[in-house]
């Protein structure tokens, strides 16, 4: 059995780190200032000014309408209403990828309520 040499540039997934509300945020910005590399890091946050602070390649502002930009409150409904009003761009955003991975913390409205509606999407 022969085997012939692979070119593994050409066989890289494509790898997501989705980091939600302000908890997400802080472990994208901590992964990317510790040099992460290989993967491509996605902000999503209903707090428009702490978005503004990510070091994210890309930054997607969610519940613009519902929130008007001040964040969640603490309230997960608001959260996961947010993803139900952005769901089209999301898809978008982290289609055609081979792994996703969400970071996110507990106990805040935006990373309680959206992660586990932007996780169904990128199962779906």
């Amino acid at each position: 059995m022969l085997f012939e040499p692979v070119d593994l540039k050409e066989q890289k997934a494509k790898i997501i780190v989705v980091g939600v509300g302000g908890g997400g945020g802080n472990a994208l910005n901590r992964m990317i200032e510790d040099g992460m590399t290989a993967v491509d890091f996605i902000a999503i946050n209903t707090d428009a000014q702490d978005l503004e602070n990510n070091n994210s390649q890309i930054k997607l502002q969610i519940g613009k309408e519902l929130t008007k930009g001040l964040g969640a409150g603490a309230n997960a409904e608001v959260g996961r209403h947010a993803v139900e009003e952005n769901k089209e761009v999301i898809t978008n955003t982290i289609q055609n990828s081979d792994m996703v991975f969400i970071t996110a913390g507990m106990g805040g409205g935006t990373g309680t309520g959206a992660a586990p509606a932007i996780a169904k999407i990128a199962k779906e």
